[in-house]
C-alpha cells in the first residue's frame, strides 16, 4: 500500500471511530437524562402522598377522631356533680346546702297592729320546696323614692332564723318614731334581705306616715317582733 493510500485510511478511520464515540456519548447522555427525569418524577410525587397520608388518615382523622371522641365521653365531672345537690359527704350520699334567704325565696306578707302606738308587723316564710337561712342582721326596710331606710330598734343582733315548711319569721317596723306632725305619707315599704339582696319586694301596707322609721330583728315569735320608740 502507498503511503498516500495508507495516509488516506487512517484519516477515514479516524473520522469514523470519532463518529461512532459521538453517538456513543450523546446516546449515554439521554439514557441519564431520562433516569434523573424518572427519578425526579417519583421523588416529587412521594411528598405530596406522604403528606397526604398523614392529615387525612392518620394524623388529622386518627388524633382529631380520638380527641372527639375522648371529650364527648369525658362526662365524670358532669354526671358526678349532676348526681342530687349539696355536699358530698365523702360516703355516696349529699348534704344539703345550707344557703341563705334571698327576698325571692320568701313569701311575704304585712298586717297593722295597734300595739305600742301601732307598727307593721313583716312576715317572711320560704316558697315551697325551699329552706334558707334569714342572717342574724336587721332586715333592709326603706321607705319612698328616696330611699329612707328604717333604723335598728333592738340593741343587739338577733339570731340567724332557719326557714322552711310552715316555720315564720317576723319583724316589726315602726315607721314614724317622732312627735311632730311632720312625716311624708306612703302606702308601701321596700324589704330586703340585708342590704345587698338582689332582689328586693315592695310590700303594701295602707297609708303610713313615715318619719325616723326603726326596724326589729327578725324573731320566732311575733310578740318578740314589737319596735319600740
Amino acid at each position: 500500500m502507498s503511503g498516500n493510500r495508507r495516509k488516506a485510511f487512517l484519516v477515514s478511520a479516524a473520522l469514523m471511530g470519532g463518529a461512532m464515540l459521538m453517538t456513543a456519548c450523546q446516546n449515554a447522555d439521554a439514557d441519564a437524562a431520562t433516569d434523573a427525569g424518572a427519578s425526579q418524577g417519583h421523588s416529587s410525587s412521594s411528598p405530596v402522598a406522604t403528606g397526604a397520608t398523614p392529615s387525612g388518615s392518620s394524623t388529622g382523622g386518627g388524633d382529631q377522631g380520638s380527641d372527639a371522641t375522648n371529650n364527648g365521653t369525658g362526662t365524670g365531672t358532669g354526671s358526678e356533680d349532676g348526681v342530687g345537690s349539696g355536699v358530698d359527704t365523702g360516703d355516696g350520699k349529699r348534704e344539703p346546702v345550707e344557703q341563705g334567704c334571698g327576698a325571692n325565696d320568701i313569701s311575704w306578707s304585712t298586717r297593722s297592729e295597734s300595739q305600742a302606738g301601732g307598727y307593721i308587723l313583716v312576715v317572711a316564710k320560704a316558697k315551697p320546696g325551699i329552706t334558707c337561712y334569714l342572717p342574724a342582721a336587721l332586715p333592709t326596710v326603706a321607705f319612698g323614692s328616696d330611699g329612707t331606710q328604717a333604723g335598728p330598734a333592738e340593741q343587739s343582733v338577733g339570731q340567724q332564723i332557719k326557714l322552711s315548711g310552715s316555720t315564720a319569721a317576723y319583724a316589726g317596723v315602726n315607721p314614724k318614731t317622732t312627735g311632730t306632725d311632720g312625716g311624708k305619707e306612703l302606702d308601701s315599704i321596700i324589704v330586703a334581705v340585708g342590704d345587698d339582696d338582689p332582689d328586693p319586694v315592695s310590700l303594701p301596707v295602707g297609708t303610713i306616715t313615715v318619719d325616723e322609721p326603726v326596724v326589729t330583728n327578725w324573731h320566732t315569735d311575733p310578740a318578740d317582733a314589737v319596735p319600740s320608740n
